[in-house]
């Protein structure tokens, strides 16, 4: 089975990256990470890019007139890699449904919340404003419908009495670590499809929820 092609998108810190990178390395995904992409200058992910010997490259979207011309010379970059798999891992732009259609079937993201719940921002808090008794994450293939794809896995940790949105924020970035590579490996193996009805794994059908980690 051939190795596939990597390309993963940040904004930030890139820590999702860094995970999917660690386990590349180890031989647990049959990958590599090909290019790392920022719309930022700052994210620290290109740095982490850079030491593990992956192309960096800044692709500003501050020096596009709007959010289409941007997206335009975002797919001219990602496709220059010729990537099987595309990962969003903190990147913060909303992608026109015209990049979303292009890479269907091969666009992850990975949402801090368990899915439908809470699509959006402040997730942690949210749950905690809700009396939720767990909270979690869900990497899910990347459709028109923000934070509205299928989902492939979600992991979850009960709240506890004492909580605050930044320790949840803590507790649940661990968890991200662990599934999103698990998601990565699946799909690198072609364990992983989405299908016009939703998402198999090894050729049987995924609840909507996705594959329960741990559970």
């Amino acid at each position: 089975m051939a190795s596939k092609r990597i390309v993963v998108l940040i904004s930030g810190s890139g820590s999702n990256l860094q995970a999917i990178l660690d386990q590349t390395r180890a031989g647990q995904i049959n990958g590599s990470i090909v290019a790392v992409i920022s719309n930022r200058p700052d994210a620290y992910g290109l740095t982490r890019a850079e030491q593990a010997g992956v192309d960096a490259r800044l692709l500003d979207h501050k020096q596009f007139a709007d959010r289409e011309s941007f997206d335009q010379a975002l797919v001219e970059l990602i496709d220059s890699y010729n990537p099987d798999l595309v990962v969003l891992a903190g990147f913060m732009r909303i992608l026109t449904p015209e990049l979303v259609r292009h890479y269907h079937g091969r666009l992850f993201n990975i949402h801090p919340s368990l899915l439908p719940k809470y699509k959006g921002l402040n997730t942690h808090q949210r749950a905690l404003d809700a009396g939720d008794e767990a909270h979690g994450c869900s990497v899910h293939f990347v459709t028109e419908e923000l934070d509205g794809g299928p989902v492939i896995v979600q992991a979850s940790v009960p709240i506890a009495a004492d909580e605050t949105a930044d320790s949840l924020q803590q507790r649940v970035h661990a968890l991200e670590h662990r599934i999103y590579p698990l998601a990565v490996e699946w799909f690198c193996l072609d364990r992983l499809v989405l299908t016009d009805t939703g998402v198999t794994l090894d050729g049987e059908p995924l609840p909507t929820t996705g594959f329960q980690y741990g559970n």
